[in-house]
């Protein structure tokens, strides 16, 4: 079957599909944004500083392990009902956490969200290369993009203002509206055919991936706080999830139907483009986590300045990235993401000066110059991994893409966070103001170490774009037939 036809926008024959891809994406989108500004109300209220890290570590290892079953099904399956089933967990996770009454539970329940988001993400952009050729997704790019704009405001600008005159529950109830929107849109409007396949779902592999990110992630988080390194669950935690690890190479060796097929891991395009989208992971959720916060603490502001600096970061890189296809398309997507990874590095490099007596607005000029790398990086490392296969992998490689982000952030965030509690000595701070038990300066020294590694990040992102296979701009009428493909229309 040949991608369908029809024009590329939202009166086209495929602008309901492309409808529920947005509305979909924006579940993603406002969420990994909503709650950084409300960290310090979230505190105040349940407490745990040294725990918040976990916020985001449990939803991000929760999207990680279920991302590469979640693509898996989605090749036996068919895109649809994966994308239904993750909106509905996605809504369940989102209300238990407005109703969280600890910091504990709210962490168990951010992992049910990451449950959800471990299939809207990788299936909005397995339907996206689907439904649209690669020079139509250079186009696509612009509405998909427009979605991260409109959410990098609209994201820590709810989370900001919810937290100062409401509460910081609502940030997770605003999303209920919007995930019955975007499941209406998509069950309604969205058709595939094709013949379904035995299903033959690699649990072990699943089962052994998930304990071993788990008491990775745990290991590092945990390290120097609840254990010191040296002692003997410091070291056996990590050692355990090592030995897990290579585990599950060897169950992946033998199993019929691999929820990693490690035959992917051989190919340069799809073992680059991975490294660089976990390294835009940790990025991501470093400056996500920690910028609101220093903004607030260090320089003093409230929640609602501390959300427009970090919505510079999300918004730079809608703006780049809907021109990243058009880019694309006349230099090729290597280069394209090559001159990304620069101006990441270059954005980052600005972070270092920052102070205590830095402006918000300086702040805010070098996210904005991060997010405008960022869009010209991710996408086109994405588009490149899924134009290296044909339809009965897709659903694998891009979720093997969202995989690498998922870990880099789940990862990232546990080692910045474990640096961060390290520098304070366990101090926590309890609101969004100076007035917290940890001094704005301490916050700010501790906060530049957390800086200091995103530079290196953003080196390894560099060198990742340099290492990718050299290639040539996609023709312009190019369909990509394939003949695994079944019928999607609108």
């Amino acid at each position: 079957m040949s991608v369908t036809s029809g024009g590329v926008g939202l009166r086209s024959e495929r602008g309901p599909v492309l409808l529920g891809v947005m509305l979909s994406t924006a579940l993603v989108a406002i969420d990994a944004t909503v709650i950084a500004t409300a960290v310090p109300s979230v505190v105040a209220e349940l407490g745990g500083f040294s725990q918040f890290p976990w916020l985001f570590s449990a939803y991000l290892l929760a999207q990680a392990v279920s991302v590469p079953v979640f693509g898996k099904l989605a090749d036996v399956f068919g895109r649809k009902p994966v994308m239904l089933v993750g909106i509905g967990v996605f809504l369940l996770g989102s209300v238990l956490c407005g109703a969280a009454w600890s910091m504990e539970s709210l962490i168990v329940f951010r992992a049910v969200q990451g449950l959800g988001a471990g299939a809207v993400q990788p299936m909005s952009m397995t339907i996206v290369g689907d439904v649209y050729s690669v020079a139509e997704r250079a186009k696509v790019q612009g509405y998909i993009a427009g979605v991260w704009g409109v959410s990098s405001v609209v994201g820590p600008t709810l989370g900001g203002v919810f937290s100062e005159y409401t509460s910081w529950r609502w940030i997770f109830f605003v999303n209920v509206p919007l995930c019955l929107v975007a499941a209406a849109a998509i069950g309604w409007r969205f058709h595939e055919r094709r013949e379904r396949r035995r299903a033959r779902v690699d649990v072990l592999g699943a089962s052994v991936l998930t304990a071993a990110l788990t008491l990775l992630v745990l290991g590092v988080l945990e390290g120097g706080q609840a254990w010191a390194w040296a002692s003997v669950p410091g070291v056996g935690v990590l050692a355990a999830g090592g030995v897990l690890l290579g585990l599950f190479v060897l169950v992946e060796r033998r199993a019929a139907d691999p929820v990693v097929p490690l035959h992917l891991l051989r190919r340069r395009l799809l073992v680059t483009t991975s490294a660089a989208s976990a390294c835009i992971g940790a990025v991501l959720l470093a400056l996500t986590s920690y910028v609101p916060t220093f903004v607030q603490v260090s320089l003093g502001t409230g929640p609602l300045v501390a959300g427009f600096a970090l919505a510079a970061l999300t918004l730079g890189w809608p703006v780049s990235a809907s021109q990243s296809g058009r880019v694309y398309l006349r230099v090729g997507m290597r280069t394209t993401a090559v001159v990304g990874a620069v101006v990441v590095l270059g954005g980052c490099l600005l972070l270092l000066p920052l102070g205590t007596s830095s402006p918000v607005a300086a702040v805010a000029g070098a996210s904005f110059v991060i997010g405008l790398g960022m869009g010209l990086t991710a996408a086109p490392t994405l588009i490149a991994a899924q134009s290296a296969v044909g339809w009965g992998e897709r659903g694998v490689v891009t979720g093997l893409n969202m995989f690498a982000r998922s870990a880099g952030s789940a990862v990232g965030i546990a080692v910045f966070g474990a640096v961060v509690n390290a520098s304070l000595g366990g101090r926590s701070v309890e609101s969004g103001s100076a007035g917290g038990s940890v001094a704005p300066g301490e916050l700010s020294d501790a906060v530049h170490l957390v800086f200091l590694g995103v530079v290196a990040l953003a080196a390894v992102l560099l060198l990742a774009v340099v290492l990718m296979p050299k290639d040539r701009p996609p023709a312009p009428a190019r369909q990509e037939p394939d003949p695994d493909e079944a019928a999607v229309t609108a």
